[in-house]
């Protein structure tokens, strides 16, 4: 006789969440097999191509000078020694702390017709008023500079990692064979950290297609500004769906391509056994270039855009910390604790329900949980409002309930995007973990829930902790979705920045920026102990 028994906790609740995860994803792509309007056709015909051709070079032209930013600073940090190279390898990574958007306000500000540079350039030479030596940088090319020196780090952290972990023995064979410095970074070295490479490299690709504060400052017309002004200006919830379908699939291209990739850029070692990379002593003038060269992205970055912060706050009297601006703050500190602890909650209870029930396909599991990361903030945003939308109009209709315009909206949206750095730590958190423990749990026939609180818990505090702080941080710099999933007259740091750099109020967006900044660094932090922890010793 057949018997049916109920799925336990353990077992339904990581395909439960799952699925809570992909409904505003599907919500997306659903509009695409429904009517097209006028609206569309408009925008097929006059703006879509500057969607994808502005897109797609804002792509190639940031990967291209990431990649030559990351790798370059990498292997000079990790191949040669020289004064000043212990600070540079972990300051290098400090424009992490800078949002695109941030760097974006601070450089108009900077290098704007009377901006900071030119003013000093003209009183310096007593040059008149009409005198411009900087150009317009409210462009394509200056979109590419800002996106390039705040995501830059993505790529030299996986590439300092992979230069670390090449064999001495190949670097040296290299050597022997007559090959310069130049000739082995890019003969050698290069090809073989090709596949760590690529993962930075998405990242940088996904960051660079989910932006929206940063293009729509320098009125760069791509999906995401499409998206915004088609629902905000036109009023048009469904074509702007449409076109973050278009947006979806594009980013979907991207991850299909990396994977791809990673296949097909295998690269290994004929040899067991591992010798750390002996240092080359640089003096004089050539420690002089490698600290240059290594000190302009921390200078454009981080330096550059803090400094400037601080003389419009300083300037703005200090004044800013009014109602409005510890409002926004408070709202930002609640919103974003409460988004880390739920997805760190999230996260904890997946991993070890995989663990605990052994799944088969894990690592799909996983990585399905994990894609949220990939799917930029407005298009989650726009998939909420839609969802939400047909569950108060067909399920919470009778109740006093409205999930629409709701801050469980932008928690929802939060959790989804974030969900993959606080997943990230648990899994190697769990991985610490001996299964041994388990077995025994298992044979004294304890339940889930007493060998998570007991014995896994109490070994993932700093797993726990270490999630929610990188979730924080990165919901502190999220724009796009909490501009439009934000209930009426409810302000983030973020949105507080945004809003007064629209109105050229560059003086007032100071305070929220550098509020913004400063808890950016909390990834920062954690990221300069490993790589201290990860620094091999020179022999």
């Amino acid at each position: 006789m057949f018997k049916f028994s109920i799925p336990s906790f353990w077992t339904i609740t990581p395909f439960l969440i799952l699925f809570f995860f992909l409904l505003p994803v599907l919500m997306v792509l659903a509009s695409l097999l429904g009517d097209y309007s006028d609206n569309w056709a408009h925008l097929y015909d006059y703006v879509l191509v500057d969607y994808i051709s502005n897109t797609l070079y804002l792509i190639i032209g940031v990967s291209l000078l990431s990649l030559l930013i990351g790798t370059v600073t990498a292997w000079i940090v990790t191949t040669y020694d020289f004064f000043g190279k212990r600070f540079l390898e972990w300051a290098l990574i400090l424009p992490l702390a800078t949002p695109p958007y941030i760097l974006a306000y601070t450089f108009t500000g900077f290098f704007d017709a009377f901006g900071t540079a030119n003013n000093f350039i003209r009183d310096i030479f007593s040059l008149d008023q009409s005198f411009i030596f900087f150009p317009n940088i409210r462009n394509i090319y200056g979109a590419v500079i800002v996106f390039s020196f705040t995501l830059y780090p993505y790529i030299y952290l996986v590439s300092r990692s992979a230069f670390l972990n090449q064999s001495r023995s190949m670097l040296e064979a290299g050597r022997m064979l007559g090959l310069s410095q130049f000739e082995i970074f890019y003969k050698l070295s290069l090809p073989i950290i090709r596949p760590a490479v690529i993962g930075g490299l998405m990242l940088v690709i996904m960051e660079t297609i989910s932006d929206f504060g940063a293009v729509d400052h320098f009125a760069i017309q791509t999906f995401t500004t499409g998206v915004f002004r088609t629902w905000h200006g036109m009023y048009d919830l469904k074509t702007a769906m449409q076109l973050a379908s278009i947006l979806l699939i594009f980013v979907a291209t991207f991850v299909w391509i990396e994977k791809i990739s990673r296949k097909k850029a295998l690269y290994t070692s004929g040899t067991s056994t591992f010798k750390p990379t002996k240092k080359i002593k640089l003096l004089k003038y050539k420690a002089f270039i490698s600290f240059f060269i290594c000190f302009i992205p921390i200078l454009i970055g981080f330096i550059l855009p803090i400094t400037e912060l601080i003389i419009w706050a300083i300037s703005y009297n200090l004044s800013f910390f009014n109602e409005k601006f510890l409002l926004a703050a408070m709202n930002t500190i609640l919103l974003s604790i409460t988004a880390a602890v739920l997805c760190a909650s999230i996260a904890l209870i997946i991993n070890f329900s995989i663990r605990f029930k052994k799944y088969r396909f894990s690592n799909f599991l996983s990585s399905f949980l994990s894609l949220g990361y990939a799917v930029p903030g407005l298009i989650l945003a726009v998939g909420i409002v839609q969802l939400f939308a047909l569950i108060d109009q067909n399920i919470l209709f009778n109740s006093d309930i409205i999930l629409t315009g709701s801050i469980v909206g932008l928690i929802f949206a939060y959790i989804i995007k974030s969900y993959a750095l606080a997943n990230s730590t648990f899994e190697s958190g769990f991985q610490r973990i001996s299964t041994n423990l388990d077995d025994s749990a298992r044979t004294l026939k304890s339940s889930g829930w007493n060998l998570l609180s007991r014995v896994h818990l109490p070994l993932l505090k700093t797993s726990f902790l270490t999630s929610i702080l990188m979730v924080t941080s990165e919901v502190v710099k999220e724009l796009p979705a909490t501009l439009i999933l934000r209930p009426f007259n409810f302000d983030t740091l973020a949105v507080a920045t945004y809003i007064y750099a629209a109105e050229e109020r560059m003086f007032q967006a100071a305070a929220p920026a550098i509020a913004i900044m400063l808890v950016g660094l909390i990834p920062i932090i954690l990221l300069t102990k490993m790589i201290s922890s990860s620094r091999p010793m020179d022999k």
